[in-house]
């Protein structure tokens, strides 16, 4: 086994912690607002004393069991200053002003229990921060070996007891001396999860929902001559009859845009609940503060000049989030479109688009603002109803998971098309998608694969260990298997902006088709042979008796009676009809109506799409210019209900897996990775690198005979064909000659290994791909199938039916299956390897790459050969973790 230890930093120690640092984490809470959460500090004693005189005599009794009218200089010193590992506090900031304080006391040196209290300022209760503080003090104490909470509750303290029994822990109850204690372990568990989670969900979308539907709309930035951005902006919002309070704020005009203006918008007097923003950078200090003071919940910033311009405006950016995280407000932008809500209850536009698509059921999330226009411009042009639409611009804190989680409860939305540039949370993306897509279709036009670097191992610490390891894979998912990767996630992903307007369309207008079946009708026979090549390019199936043409010379009753009989065909799922125009004259101007032949197919419930080369589709009907473009568009829906049909899987049940083991391995100074491995459940092959014609020889009598010989320089490992590989060494004698060969050829360091069964090799890889966070890759092994990047990959982490679609998915998967009269393989103990690799992924974020290869597969089982594992810093993985924005 050969190790690399490249040093644990204290940096990368720091970054273990979740809370750390000079600036807050910013939190949402369960009304959408947004707080301030941080470690106490010793200067926190004045904002402590002040909290404390804000409570109620209620509040002080219900923590501290007596009165306790003021806080004596010694327990506020106590307070105040805490070792961030056996003491622990955190405070809760709203404009800079603590209002809530939680934290736990080890119960002695190196004991595994802590009392765990917090108290928070009555005008902040009700609203979650005590869930918050839980969440985050469970997880500071974890991280520092602290397994179990306890805390004393008075009975009274109904809003305290809520907080622990509907975290989902096991919560132990014993009632004495007038006080419930409380005992309860903090690891996490699917029912913490779920709770996590769900507030997470609800808290998000309400904030969300404050925004896009405002009882009142403050603007900056609109000149009282009417010209500029700004006074755009605030002609749409006026002229599309917004149903709230308009307050323009200027500092001297009375009128701007037709509408009374005010130097403040408090003096306006109106509730104002969205702050639409179109002033410089430099300025936008003050409309933060106006804004909080008008009682604000969100800001959408037009304004350019920030992140995307360079070193100063990313400053610049970070002071402005800052800034409004801290008045509880949240931003969408800066440098974006804006934001729209169709809702007649509403009527909300707030972009610089001077018209909106008709109202309708799709749900459009925009992160380019340059691109928004032409992109609303088409929906428009298309007939595609929109219920809202947001630009985030460059996406400082509202985001497209933000949007998905509000389109998620949105009874005005069916389908959701994003337009991604890059991924800010690629792991909760895929995680929320799996959710979502399964009740409301997601079309997402996004990065390719390698649109950007993966980022989280640089400059971290690293340390790479492996077991006789050909090394981590240089690639990853190429773009296929990205494109595969959201399809796991129940995401539509299209290549262009035309077909993800396309697929909406569809999608918008007609039902799921309940299978690939596809019946071709049409009056031109190279039209309907176009279509049938085109289907099948698109994963459909041509229904049998099809394509159908009807003939050159077939009116529009023609038509509908073949249509008809494809509609009533129960070997149909979906149909593609296409018309050729007559020739002049041929047919008389009632039968040349082909469209009229259409809206009684509608009733017959298939989806149906059309190409006209002349005339319009009637409404309902998806139309498209190309036969391929409308076969291309079945084909992307078609695949997603294919996916919804699809049982969801389960996460199963694993035997030996030792999550406590595995932390012991983890330890950057003495790290095991067979250890870290076998805690899984992942047994490898035992092997031991040599040097010396001697030092085979007593490995191979160690092992014991017969045993194999491998080159050890990477890449060499399994290279039968390059004679790197060395099988079936019966005695001494063999050994030392094939390891003079050896050495000679590809140098002296040699790895000896015990001889196994032969299988078909495999290969299981781990990656941190930029689309989905970690993926787990599965492939045959071999040189042909590496240079053809045969492999699968499904994300993290992984279920039951997963784990099975990997095996089965490479193309050179029926080598498993017994090809050419051989033994099929063990293709569930390849299943549970997987499932053992996905569990290892998700619970340990520090292993960042992992490579099993080979992996030999036998009717009987399997055989890990060889494994290396890269560690990084122990830094939270996104998705994972207490909740934060």
């Amino acid at each position: 086994m050969t190790f690399d230890d490249t040093g644990a930093t204290a940096a990368g120690r720091k970054d273990a912690r979740v809370t750390t640092g000079e600036q807050p984490v910013d939190v949402l809470l369960s009304d959408g607002t947004t707080v301030g959460l941080r470690p106490i500090r010793p200067a926190d004693g004045p904002g402590i004393v002040a909290m404390h005189s804000r409570f109620s005599e209620r509040t002080r009794y219900l923590r501290y069991f007596s009165p306790y009218p003021r806080i004596p200089e010694r327990d506020l010193r106590r307070f105040v200053n805490v070792d961030h590992h056996d003491r622990e506090a955190f405070v809760v900031l709203a404009s800079d002003q603590i209002v809530a304080v939680g934290r736990y006391e080890r119960l002695g040196p190196a004991a595994t229990e802590a009392e765990v209290a917090f108290v928070v300022e009555d005008a902040y209760q009700g609203r979650g921060i005590g869930s918050v503080l839980l969440e985050h003090l469970a997880d500071a104490a974890r991280r520092v070996g602290i397994p179990t909470f306890v805390a004393e509750v008075l009975p009274a303290n109904n809003a305290m007891l809520r907080v622990f029994a509907d975290f989902g822990y096991q919560v132990r109850r014993q009632f004495a001396d007038g006080v419930v204690h409380l005992s309860f372990p903090i690891a996490p568990t699917e029912a913490t999860l779920e709770v996590q989670r769900g507030r997470e969900h609800r808290t998000e979308a309400r904030s969300v929902a404050r925004l896009l539907a405002p009882r009142g709309v403050a603007f900056y930035g609109a000149s009282a001559t009417g010209q500029g951005v700004g006074a755009a902006v605030l002609g749409h919002l006026r002229d599309y009859g917004f149903t709230g309070a308009v307050v323009p704020v200027h500092p001297s005009a009375r009128m701007v845009a037709g509408l009374p203006a005010y130097p403040s918008a408090a003096e306006a007097g109106l509730p104002v609940d969205l702050a639409v923003v179109a002033v410089p950078p430099a300025a936008m200090e003050t409309v933060v503060a106006d804004a909080a003071g008008a009682g604000a919940h969100g800001l959408v910033v037009i304004s350019a000049g920030f992140a995307e311009a360079g070193v100063d405006g990313a400053v610049a950016q970070r002071r402005l989030v800052r800034a409004a995280h801290a008045a509880g407000m949240r931003i969408i932008g800066p440098n974006c479109l804006g934001m729209a809500n169709t809702s007649t209850e509403v009527r909300l536009n707030a972009t610089l688009a001077p018209r909106l698509p008709i109202p309708g059921r799709v749900g459009l999330f925009s992160q380019s603002g340059a691109f928004g226009v032409a992109l609303l411009a088409e929906v428009e042009r298309r007939g595609l109803g929109l219920s809202s639409f947001v630009s985030a611009g460059n996406r400082a804190d509202v985001s497209g998971n933000d949007l998905l989680q509000y389109w998620q409860d949105d009874p005005s939305t069916d389908v959701i098309l994003l337009y991604l540039e890059t991924f800010g949370n690629p792991r909760k993306f895929a995680r929320l998608a799996r959710g979502i897509g399964r009740e409301k279709p997601i079309v997402a036009l996004a990065p390719s694969a390698h649109a950007f670097d993966l980022g989280p191992l640089t400059g971290l610490d690293e340390v790479t260990a492996g077991m006789g390891a050909a090394g981590p894979s240089a690639a990853g998912p190429d773009e296929a298997a990205v494109s595969a990767l959201f399809a796991q996630s129940g995401v539509i992903r299209v290549d262009t902006v035309a077909e993800l307007l396309d697929v909406g369309v569809l999608l918008a207008n007609q039902p799921l088709p309940a299978g690939d079946r596809v019946g071709v009708v049409g009056n031109s026979s190279a039209l309907t042979g176009l279509a049938a090549s085109a289907a099948a390019a698109a994963g459909l199936t041509v229904a049998d008796g099809y394509p159908r043409d009807v003939g050159p010379d077939a009116g529009a009753a023609d038509f509908a009676t073949a249509l008809g009989a494809a509609v009533a065909d129960d070997g149909v799922d979906a149909l593609v009809a296409v018309f050729a125009p007559p020739l002049p004259g041929q047919l008389p101007d009632a039968e040349a109506d082909f469209t009229s032949a259409l809206p009684a197919v509608l009733a017959g419930g298939k989806p149906t799409v059309a190409t006209f080369l002349a005339g319009r589709a009637p409404s309902g009907v998806p139309a498209y210019p190309s036969v391929e473009e409308a076969v291309r568009a079945l084909g992307r829906v078609t695949a997603y209900a294919g996916w919804l049909r699809r049982p969801t899987g389960a996460h199963p049940e694993l035997s030996d897996v030792d999550r406590h083991a595995a932390q012991a391995a983890l330890r950057p100074e003495t790290f095991d990775p067979a250890g870290l491995l076998a805690a899984y459940g992942i047994n490898v092959v035992e092997s031991v690198l040599v040097a010396s014609e001697r030092e085979a020889v007593e490995a191979a009598r160690k092992l014991g005979y017969p045993v194999a010989m491998k080159a050890a320089a990477p890449g060499l490992r399994h290279r039968l064909d390059l004679g790197a590989v060395r099988l079936h060494l019966p005695d001494k004698a063999r050994v030392r000659r094939s390891y003079t060969r050896m050495a000679a050829e590809f140098g002296a360091e040699v790895l000896v290994q015990p001889m196994v069964p032969p299988g078909v090799a495999c290969v299981v890889e781990l990656v941190e791909d930029p689309a989905f966070g970690p993926v787990v890759g599965f492939g045959v092994g071999g040189v042909a199938t590496e240079l053809l990047g045969d492999r699968a990959w499904r994300a993290i982490p992984l279920t039951d039916r997963d784990a099975a679609e990997l095996v089965d998915e490479p193309r050179a998967a029926p080598l498993l299956r017994g090809h050419r009269g051989a033994a099929p393989v063990d293709r569930k103990a390849l299943a549970e390897l997987l499932l053992r690799v996905g569990r290892l992924a998700d619970e340990q974020p520090r292993a960042r790459t992992l490579t099993l290869n080979p992996v030999l597969a036998r009717p009987d089982g399997l055989s890990v050969l060889h494994a290396n594992v890269r560690l990084g810093s122990a830094a939270v993985r996104p998705d994972t973790g207490p909740r934060r924005l």
